[in-house]
């Protein structure tokens, strides 16, 4: 899926967004001095920073199966538990977090489902765990343009809205229940960023992160110029700075005590 990438490249193609996206979040999830928070599939620590700004570093943990992402988020997060492990493998102990939370994540794990048992299972009793993932069908801008314009060019083109689970409020909310969650509430959440022109927008794409990148990188030259054509005329032919809006939907729940 090529995220095993630096942060400086994640930065720049989806860390505008996760940065704001996790300040909202939190202010759905909630999260007060003195409780131990973790941050599953962290990245290069968006989110993680938040929670140490808001709890304190030595009481927030991270965990991401990606070694640079580890690395990124160590920097820059110092005195955070942070380590490289996958969701469904979470090496803390039973009931050791009050807020567990997962951002732009969830639909990327091989198997959603366990990985929402391991956050329950670390999950003190009344702890809450929480987890956000984009609207790929119509709210999230940037990727809507880019998959809509490979699809002119490749009607087979991966696109994460049609290849995304749990996408939607509703999705997120049966995946909770399942789960044996309690108190489950979902949101939907809004977030912008601004491109200081085209290319701002169209080079993350060229650097293989994420699906996006991915894809991008599997082209051939002329398809690729194509491409880039395409995401320019969708977005009204930039000439200098514009800007996107994006939309995840949050669910939150407590495990049963």
């Amino acid at each position: 899926m090529g995220f095993d990438a630096t942060r400086n490249a994640y930065d720049r193609y989806m860390g505008r967004y996760s940065d704001q996206l996790a300040i909202t979040f939190l202010s759905f999830t909630g999260g007060e001095p003195g409780q131990r928070a973790l941050d599953v599939g962290c990245g290069p620590g968006a989110l993680t920073q938040v929670l140490a700004t808001g709890l304190g570093a030595s009481h927030v943990a991270a965990a991401d199966p990606s070694e640079s992402f580890v690395a990124a988020c160590s920097e820059r997060v110092p005195g955070a538990d942070v380590r490289r492990a996958a969701a469904a493998d979470l090496p803390w102990d039973d009931a050791t977090f009050d807020l567990v939370v997962s951002q732009l994540v969830l639909n990327f794990l091989p198997d959603p489902e366990a990985g929402v048992a391991e956050m329950r299972r670390v999950a003190r009793p009344g702890g809450t765990i929480a987890a956000c993932t984009w609207d790929y069908a119509d709210g999230m801008t940037m990727l809507r343009t880019f998959w809509d314009a490979a699809r002119d060019i490749d009607p087979d083109a991966p696109d994460e809205a049609r290849t995304m689970r749990f996408t939607t409020e509703r999705e997120l909310a049966t995946l909770w229940e399942g789960a044996g969650l309690t108190d489950v509430r979902t949101r939907s959440l809004e977030v912008s960023t601004e491109y200081a022109d085209f290319d701002d927008y169209w080079l993350p794409f060229t650097l293989g992160v994420g699906p996006g990148g991915a894809y991008a990188a599997s082209l051939d030259p002329g398809a690729l110029e194509r491409l880039r054509d395409g995401c320019f005329r969708r977005l009204g032919g930039p000439e200098g700075a514009f800007t996107l809006s994006a939309r995840a939907v949050a669910v939150s729940g407590r495990r049963p005590g």
